[in-house]
């Protein structure tokens, strides 16, 4: 068999049969929430000052009908975090992370202090949101109305990603679509499926189903730990979705392409298990899915333009939903090589002793 009609089959797989993940769309509620539980608002922040008073703003002006309270976890802040929450909002409930114990990840340790706080509470569902993100006045309304509607036990958002200096303009769009390639939207609220994802920046859980698996210490060592998260809710039995909104959005920078590369290297090769065949293995894959289309077409090999037409197609509906011309589709071969640089250097840094990296902290 050619290499052209491989590298064919590849994206006839990948565009046909792989949960169609390429076909962005925000999907909204069939109709208003008609029940009103009650809402524990997490949000672990450690040296957020820059975003933290949007993502508390945002928070407390949301239009919930129902009865919510928000919990946010200083994680050692050295930068005035939480003063600056308070002085956003004095109704908002601080907790201060305690020593970070071994075994756990810092901000699920985090994520815990707030979920003990907030049990006096008694919340009927959780809404876990990251410091940086800064939700519309729907966004709280819109989760807990979908969860109610098909009964899911957690739902999530994800965001859009901020999308402004030409490093985030060239890589970021490819980020939500490599992410949603890994766990395509349908195969996760699909229960006959066993792939499980969401997007940690913003997931609303139901308590109960939070309390069936152990809580959050049932995943404290998990470094991908929204991915984790919901693959123990899927294997209990919950029901779990994934959807995409333009409504709420991450506000943290990435300015530069190497601020870009860290980010992805920080999990890159814990999401292949620390395994350095499956490194191996990805990397060749990256080379014949991505890089080897764009060499057939330049040798005139017609199953290789085919399989570039369509990547290019698939690549197009994540660019619409970021605003970016169709012409960025011709720049995913080379997206492509940057991300197979940051796979290994996030092998690379785990090797040296340095994997895991958030704000001075390692993964043991």
């Amino acid at each position: 068999m050619s290499s052209g009609v491989i590298v064919l089959l590849i994206w006839l797989y990948l565009v046909f049969a792989r949960g169609r993940f390429w076909l962005v769309r925000e999907r909204r509620p069939d109709g208003p929430l008609r029940t009103r539980p009650r809402v524990a608002v997490v949000i672990p922040a450690r040296d957020e000052a820059a975003t933290i008073q949007a993502c508390i703003a945002s928070c407390a002006s949301q239009d919930y009908p129902g009865e919510f309270q928000i919990y946010l976890v200083d994680d050692h802040s050295t930068d005035g975090t939480a003063e600056l929450a308070r002085k956003k909002s004095s109704a908002i409930h601080i907790v201060q992370a305690g020593d970070l114990p071994p075994g756990w990840t810092g901000k699920l340790w985090a994520i815990h202090c707030g979920l003990e706080q907030a049990r006096r509470f008694q919340p009927d569902y959780v809404l876990l949101t990251d410091a940086d993100i800064f939700h519309s006045p729907e966004t709280l309304s819109g989760l807990v109305a979908r969860a109610e509607q098909l009964n899911l036990d957690m739902a999530s958002y994800m965001v859009q990603l901020r999308c402004e200096s030409f490093a985030e303009k060239a890589l970021i769009p490819a980020f939500v679509y490599f992410f949603f390639q890994l766990y395509p939207p349908r195969w996760i609220e699909d229960a006959h499926s066993a792939t499980a994802g969401a997007a940690g920046g913003c997931i609303l859980i139901r308590n109960s189903a939070l309390e069936r698996i152990g809580g959050i210490a049932s995943i404290k060592g998990e470094l991908i730990d929204d991915c984790a998260l919901a693959a123990r809710v899927k294997q209990s039995g919950g029901k779990i979705w994934l959807g995409i909104t333009s409504a709420s959005a991450s506000i943290r920078e990435y300015n530069t392409f190497d601020e870009i590369r860290r980010m992805i290297s920080r999990t890159a090769f814990t999401q292949l298990n620390y395994s350095a065949w499956l490194l191996a293995g990805t990397v060749l894959g990256l080379i014949v899915t991505y890089i080897l289309p764009p060499l057939l077409l330049l040798a005139g090999n017609i199953p290789g333009a085919a399989a570039c037409a369509l990547m290019a197609i698939s690549y197009v509906p994540i660019l619409r939903f970021y605003r970016r011309s169709p012409l960025w589709a011709m720049t995913l071969p080379l997206i492509a090589i940057f991300y197979t640089a940051a796979t290994i250097d996030s092998a690379l840094r785990h090797w040296r002793g340095a994997g895991g990296e958030w704000k001075g902290r390692f993964r043991p």
